[in-house]
């Protein structure tokens, strides 16, 4: 069982390449954002599943620090684009 969700986890992270293509081509900043919680979001399923495949529980911690960091990171990215008044690149 724990290779399986050792290779889920590895799946996971090869599909961080459509993310990181969305944050380099993102015609906006909204979804530039939206790629870096895809990020944040994967990133706390990955360690989640290591934790169980490796038998490693303090990497449950770590994935709660990340989902925390995740949060933080959307709402500074939301009050500043709402102060600027858009979400549009300036380009």
């Amino acid at each position: 069982m724990s290779t399986l969700f050792i290779a889920v986890a590895m799946f996971l992270l090869l599909n961080l390449a459509a993310g990181l293509w969305r944050v380099m081509q993102g015609p906006t900043a909204a979804d530039r954002m939206l790629a870096a919680q895809l990020f944040g979001t994967t990133a706390v399923a990955v360690l989640l599943l290591l934790a169980e495949g490796m038998g490693e529980p303090p990497l449950r911690d770590v994935a709660l620090v990340f989902a925390f960091l995740a949060a933080v990171a959307a709402v500074a990215f939301v009050q500043r684009i709402w102060s600027r008044g858009g979400g549009h690149d300036d380009d």
